[in-house]
């Protein structure tokens, strides 16, 4: 008889999942899928705001990337208003989202991934968390900590608060930064560089005691799709879209971001909150891709920075063809982009032109649609308003980053699950590599926008005592 295994609550994610694994007769892997189970309706219930009012509304989307879509929310509204930044308000702009991936990175890699590596994933789950690793290994802990508050400290800077800030607006920004805050970044930022290469040492310290592991967890071929700049170095704020195969074959170069719906398309099934994005030229299931930073490093030629570039040389080293394709390189690939963008803050915060007051355009123009394209901590992000001439929004279409790795995240699944349960055995260890397998690509699960049917509503009406008194359904 066909055996179901579920794993519910994935853990060490942001969001609710889970994932199902069915054994043949064997008991070996027949399927096995990755479900989001929360949804949300952004993408319905913005119809009939102001495109001014979106970068706030969505930053709601996520507490952890909130910044990247209040950014590809506000270069929407600059779509829309026809108007092109000034160089300090666009400065600004890479400055807070520089930010934002370095807190991004350092959370995910030091709070939800190092403790699989740093204690091995058939540790005991009691200490294989974030609070195992402050009692065994305060001082790689505290480095987390550092890297990560010192972004979160710009967003502050910045927005006012670390989480939902209120920085960016369609035609620049609504606040300028002040010296003293620029000299408290510059005394902080070299620290925080040599933490990151401490960060990218201990991967390739664990990779080198595991080197055909590492190599072979989750591998599998796949398109990939990032943002590039003129150069074809990595570019986060803005630049073309490069889609690559596993070859390293551009499939498609320089396509502008206004552009993308002439190689994306969407799919949706019945059992997942999560849309499936895909390269419609392959097709369903083949257009698979991934983004992020494997997707972002294995569609670039090089970094912009010599620190994070001489690691990225290194990276590019491990594949003939330059193509990285298994799973737990993503952490290389996170932590390369954590350095990089370290070193960015330090280039953008050297400049005094940080500090300048010409920070917003006006404009009186409505354009009937605005699309702003960013990468986000996760990989590609797209957000695309159709407006009203009164600024009112029609409809709203968002591709979050962690959609288009949906694909890829259910191959990593059935692939990870295949290699290693076998005849019906289980483990803890197993069922946490099946979890390690997702967590590479740092999943956030709440940015799922999409909403599927008639979601039911039910209320409880309790009594003080806890009592259900009744229950309102619709």
């Amino acid at each position: 008889m066909t055996k179901k295994i579920v794993i519910e609550p994935v853990t060490r994610i942001e969001g609710h999942g889970k994932v199902t694994i069915l054994l043949n007769d064997a008991g070996n892997v027949d399927k096995a899928r990755f479900h989001v189970t929360q949804v949300r309706g952004f993408e319905k219930f913005c119809e009939g705001r102001l495109f001014w009012e979106m970068p706030l509304i969505t930053a709601r989307i996520c507490g952890i990337c909130p910044v990247s879509h209040h950014l590809a929310s506000a270069k929407a509204g600059d779509a829309i208003l026809g108007v092109k930044l000034t160089p300090t308000a666009e400065n600004l702009r890479r400055l807070i989202h520089m930010a934002q991936i370095v807190q991004s990175h350092a959370l995910h890699f030091f709070y939800l991934a190092s403790p699989d590596l740093l204690f091995g994933m058939d540790a005991d789950p009691a200490k294989r968390n974030i609070m195992g690793l402050i009692a065994e290994m305060p001082e790689i802990a505290k480095k987390g900590v550092k890297i990560r508050a010192f972004g979160q400290k710009i967003i502050e800077m910045l927005g006012d608060k670390r989480i939902h800030p209120n920085a960016a607006i369609p035609g620049g920004m609504s606040k300028a930064l002040s010296p003293d805050k620029r000299v408290e970044i510059l005394s902080q930022v070299d620290g925080v560089i040599a933490d990151c290469q401490f960060a990218i040492d201990l991967f390739k310290d664990y990779r080198a005691q595991h080197v055909e592991m590492v190599a072979s967890f989750a591998d599998f071929d796949s398109a990939y799709l990032g943002l590039i700049d003129d150069k074809g170095n990595v570019e986060y704020y803005d630049g073309k879209l490069r889609l690559r195969d596993g070859h390293g074959i551009a499939l498609e170069d320089k396509v502008a971001p206004e552009n993308y719906l002439s190689i994306i398309e969407e799919k949706v099934e019945d059992w997942t909150y999560l849309k499936f994005p895909y390269y419609k030229k392959l097709g369903y299931p083949g257009g698979m891709y991934r983004v992020g930073p494997l997707g972002r490093l294995n569609v670039a030629d090089g970094c912009t920075t010599s620190l994070a570039n001489k690691e990225f040389q290194n990276f590019k080293g491990l594949c003939e063809n330059g193509v990285v394709q298994g799973s737990l390189y993503y952490h290389y690939a996170r932590l390369i982009e954590m350095l990089n963008c370290a070193e960015e803050i330090k280039s953008l915060v050297e400049d005094e032109l940080i500090c300048g007051k010409d920070i917003w355009v006006k404009s009186s123009h409505i354009n009937d649609e605005g699309i702003g394209v960013i990468e986000a901590p996760r990989g590609t992000l797209f957000h695309h308003y159709w407006v009203e001439q009164s600024g009112k929004i029609r409809k709203v279409n968002l591709i979050v980053a962690t959609g288009n790795n949906n694909l890829a995240m259910n191959r990593a699944v059935y692939e990870v699950a295949r290699e290693f349960i076998k005849d019906g055995r289980l483990t803890e260890g197993i069922l946490n590599r099946v979890e390690v397998a997702i967590r590479c690509y740092d999943p956030c699960l709440s940015c799922s926008s999409h909403a599927l049917g008639h979601m039911p509503l039910e209320i409880a009406i309790c009594e003080p005592d806890g009592n259900v008194r009744q229950i309102l359904r619709n």
